[in-house]
């Protein structure tokens, strides 16, 4: 459990995550089940995104909800197991119904937003892919206690230039003045960029950190130092579009399409300060948000909801980080931010 809560701490959330190991593989999937009726939004800001139906999330669009949200490895290749969720969604009358008049919910589209990110071949073979069938699975795993580390999506995520492993990590904090509101987050890091000052040794957002919660390890002198030589030993070479960090927001506020929209917006704040550089050409940087309406909140406390948007996944990246544990393939031999310390 994540000593700063989880995503699932807004009710009704669930998150499921399946895997490939072993035998050349080394990718996954992880699923977020929103309760029905939660709007859905995304904010896609990185440079080599692979996504599938971000486009109905614009805020002008027919369907303001979503029945799941996919996050992915395998890159383009697997956005194929949202179609494992969407079919298990329908199997469960989950979707927008578009049957007969007297009988919408007769026929039903599940909204399955998704997400990739780049791992191919880092188990060995890069034919390795999530497909329709692990896209299932994660979904019927979906339960209200989130695994961390290197687990669904997160499974063969790497940070710094290919040199330490990511994962997932998951957090929640409440929101201020807005009684009963709360905001989580998840995240999927497998960035190109750096979790740890190469002085220090410490985790970027560690200065951050809220008051009340526990702040990340501070390195000794011979951790910085190994921490130090990791990030400046030069990086395997790195082609266009072979990273990226995922994250969806939840809240149990009631917004709007175009609220949830500018939550997904904040939200990129926390990739800012736990990961540097962000954002990049090589990164599919991506942050969906889902508010599932239980709880009313006033205009002017919106503000505080998306700082604290902003937080939640700064600190669900610090997780992942801290969650992950080294791994060894034929293709990678990488360490976890813990075993430099």
């Amino acid at each position: 459990m994540s000593q700063y809560g989880a995503v699932t701490d807004v009710p009704g959330v669930l998150v499921g995550h399946a895997a490939l190991t072993g035998g050349g593989r080394l990718t996954g999937v992880t699923v977020v089940l929103p309760p029905p009726g939660t709007v859905g939004a995304v904010d896609v800001r990185g440079g080599g995104p692979a996504t599938r139906e971000t486009d109905a999330l614009d805020p002008a669009t027919l369907v303001p909800t979503v029945d799941a949200v996919v996050l992915t490895g395998g890159s383009a290749y697997g956005l194929a197991s949202a179609d494992g969720v969407q079919a298990w969604l329908e199997e469960h009358g989950r979707g927008f119904g578009v049957g007969p008049p007297d009988r919408r919910d007769a026929v039903v589209v599940p909204i399955v937003p998704a997400a990739a990110l780049f791992d191919l071949g880092r188990g060995g073979n890069p034919a390795a892919r999530p497909d329709a069938a692990l896209g299932r699975a994660a979904a019927e795993s979906a339960a209200p206690t989130v695994e961390r580390g290197c687990v669904g999506a997160g499974t063969g995520a790497l940070l710094a230039g290919r040199r330490l492993k990511g994962g997932v990590g998951t957090a929640a904090l409440p929101v201020p003045g807005a009684e009963g509101v709360v905001v989580g987050a998840l995240a999927v890091v497998n960035a190109l960029g750096s979790p740890a000052d190469p002085v220090t040794g410490a985790l970027l957002g560690s200065a951050f950190v809220p008051a009340g919660l526990s702040r990340p390890p501070s390195p000794s002198a011979s951790a910085a130092g190994r921490v130090a030589d990791l990030l400046a030993a030069p990086p395997p070479d790195i082609a266009p579009g072979t990273n990226t960090t995922l994250a969806v927001v939840a809240t149990n506020a009631a917004l709007d399409p175009a609220r949830t929209r500018r939550t997904a917006t904040a939200a990129h704040a926390g990739l800012a300060r736990a990961l540097d550089p962000v954002h990049t050409l090589v990164d599919g940087d991506t942050v969906f948000a889902l508010a599932t309406g239980g709880a009313p909140i006033a205009p002017e406390t919106l503000i505080a909801l998306q700082a604290v948007a902003a937080t939640a996944v700064m600190l669900a990246v610090m997780d992942a980080v801290l969650a992950a544990t080294a791994t060894r393939t034929p293709a990678i031999d990488v360490p976890g931010y813990r075993d430099l310390l």
